[in-house]
């Protein structure tokens, strides 16, 4: 257990599944207490009562407003205080872009640019006030090269990238950390994987896909690094991904 992390209070975003999830678990393992966002309340508050310690569940949509400052109104409240976003809720499109659907490319870019970048915005204030605070957001790979085969999903990214690396320096002088995480393919429910037989050959035999585990402790070793280290990025791949 990471003594840095016991105690601290982590919102993340698209914690219903996949890396959010796997996250949640090895966060409430370090002693974190923790808001879990998503739209899918069954999922979130099966997933609240297998984890030990504090949780509490949170039905957000990352395009509604609303429900973003409810987010962080209802962690305020439940804990008093907000120590570290992990901004991990996306949207996945890869294929041709021109047969694509452009209300999709649309919803992608509100829930993976524009509520990344409201999640940012409603914890910066409290983490003001406490002269500490983490932001990690799930980047990609897409964001450090052009994936032809995802040209919005790229896109929104970059937009990432550039958001991340931006304000980490505006809000530096705070005490605030602001870092992405790039992982390459994933064997989870956004690559159509959900068998675990499947997914256990695909990673460790194949070695095509990460695991969401590998990319939940990727997170905690960032969020655990003692104040005066930042990780700006860390890009992680299956060992055999070629991009």
């Amino acid at each position: 257990m990471s003594s840095t992390l016991k105690g601290k209070v982590v919102i993340i975003t698209g914690a219903s599944s996949g890396i959010g999830a796997a996250s949640a678990r090895l966060l409430s393992e370090h002693g974190c207490r923790l808001s879990l966002a998503a739209r899918s309340v069954d999922k979130l508050e099966r997933l609240a009562s297998e984890i030990d310690g504090e949780a509490l569940a949170i039905r957000a949509d990352m395009t509604i407003p609303a429900d973003i400052s409810r987010m962080v109104a209802r962690t305020l409240e439940g804990f008093g205080r907000i120590d570290a976003l992990f901004a991990n809720a996306g949207v996945f499109i890869m294929g041709d872009y021109a047969a694509g659907d452009p209300e999709a490319y649309t919803n992608l870019l509100k829930v993976n640019v524009d509520g990344v970048m409201r999640c940012m915005h409603a914890v910066i204030p409290a983490m003001k006030a406490q002269g500490a605070g983490d932001i990690l957001v799930t980047s990609s790979i897409a964001g450090h090269e052009e994936l032809h085969l995802g040209p919005v999903y790229g896109a929104s990214k970059h937009a990432i990238q550039t958001i991340v690396h931006t304000t980490r320096r505006q809000l530096a002088a705070d005490g605030i950390r602001v870092m992405s995480l790039g992982p390459g393919r994933v064997a989870n429910e956004l690559w159509g994987l959900a068998d675990p037989d499947e997914i256990e050959r695909l990673t460790r035999v194949e070695r095509d896909y990460l695991k969401v585990e590998d990319v939940a402790e990727a997170a905690v070793f960032m969020l655990s690094r003692p104040r005066h280290v930042t990780i700006r990025d860390i890009v992680m791949l299956p060992q055999k991904q070629d991009v």
